[in-house]
């Protein structure tokens, strides 16, 4: 019989060049109201991975325009090729043009997934041209989402809606529903996205979800579907494990099997 080899992953990380990590945690903090508790360095967050047990950390990127794309990739993928601990996803945009030729060269620099932020990129997740961007994409990445802020869903560019339109209209791509479905859109998440072919990841949840909703939701949705995530830098990976267990009455072999099913996902266990 073979030996199971742990993968935990955090499949929901980021981190910038150390020039503009201060500028961005200060936007981070800005935006949300949250202070970051690390620096957004790789070297931080793979210190702090370290320390939480941790084997990889998915690292994100999101290209506020189209002349971001190919920058945000080189910095994504050049982390991903000096840490073998950094599993990068690439970045596109509803206006960057050549989008196939994009496509190819995550794929040759071995990128397994995307990632999108609406709100940041500017650009609604029901556009038409966004959508096109997608039909590329089908089948061939998985996608994580940012879902959810503090604009009712009609009127936020992400939202638990806007995203169960898209598991119906391209169901051959693993799609990921950042934290746990949609940021301060729980209820809604509970309503349109638990029980679905999606995958939630932790993150950035669970110092505002409410216990009932956080409850429901982890008893609605296959187990196998739920993927830990810190949103580092904002909150640090052994912590938001440590409140993941404490919150929802997690034995360790039940917290492991979350933090392994990222790896499930991506291929690689």
């Amino acid at each position: 019989m073979r030996r199971h080899i742990p993968m935990r992953i955090d499949i929901h990380c980021h981190a910038f060049h150390p020039k503009i990590a201060d500028k961005v945690t200060a936007q981070l903090d800005d935006h949300y109201g949250i202070r970051p508790v690390g620096s957004g360095t790789c070297e931080d967050l793979l210190a702090r991975a370290r320390r939480a047990g941790l084997d990889r950390v998915v690292v994100l990127g999101a290209a506020t325009d189209p002349a971001q794309v190919i920058p945000a990739n080189n910095w994504a993928m050049g982390l991903q090729e000096a840490h073998p601990e950094v599993i990068a996803f690439g970045t596109l945009h509803p206006g960057f043009v050549e989008v196939e030729k994009e496509l190819e060269r995550l794929t040759r620099h071995g990128v397994r997934g995307l990632k999108f932020h609406a709100d940041f990129q500017g650009f609604f997740l029901d556009d038409p041209s966004f959508l096109r961007l997608l039909e590329a994409a089908n089948g061939r990445f998985a996608v994580m989402f940012h879902v959810g802020d503090r604009l009712p869903p009609e009127r936020n560019p992400s939202c638990p809606f806007k995203m169960a339109a898209l598991l119906d209209r391209f169901p051959e791509t693993p799609m990921i529903a950042a934290h746990m479905g949609g940021y301060l859109h729980w209820q809604w998440a509970l309503e349109e996205l638990a029980g679905r072919d999606v995958y939630f990841d932790t993150s950035s949840t669970l110092d505002f979800i409410p216990d009932g909703l956080l409850r429901e939701l982890f008893r609605r949705h296959p187990r196998e579907r739920i993927l830990f995530g810190s949103d580092y830098p904002l909150f640090d990976p052994g912590d938001e494990a440590a409140k993941l267990q404490k919150r929802l009455g997690l034995r360790d072999a039940e917290l492991e099997e979350l933090m392994e099913n990222g790896a499930r996902l991506l291929g690689l266990i």
